[in-house]
């Protein structure tokens, strides 16, 4: 009876540990902000990002991250906060883009 009781416990331990880990995995806006990373730092290798431009997308990139850390600080990231951050991210992916793409080039 002992060890039932004891195996059933640690099964419910197991599953409420996993749960938890899954409320609060993100790896869709991870991907993401790798991929951004990695497009503000062609952008600076080619010459198409000015250094202002740059560092701002950067900041852009920094307040993406903290709003995803702010998010997963209780636990759990709700639908409005992926949301937000998934927002954040259209948005940081049209600047890059328009960064990228206008007439300003780095000497």
């Amino acid at each position: 009876m002992k060890k039932i009781i004891l195996t059933a416990a640690i099964m419910i331990a197991m599953g409420y540990s996993a749960n938890m880990l899954a409320q609060t995995a993100t790896p869709g806006v991870t991907k993401k902000q790798i991929n951004q990373e990695t497009r503000i730092q062609e952008g600076k290798q080619s010459g198409e990002l000015t250094r202002r431009e740059k560092r701002n997308l950067q900041l852009q990139q920094a307040e993406i991250q903290q709003d995803k850390k702010a998010a997963k600080a209780d636990g759990v990231v709700t639908p409005g906060e992926r949301r937000h951050i998934k927002r954040e991210q259209r948005r940081a992916d049209a600047n890059i883009y328009h960064q990228k793409h206008d007439a300003q080039t780095r000497k």
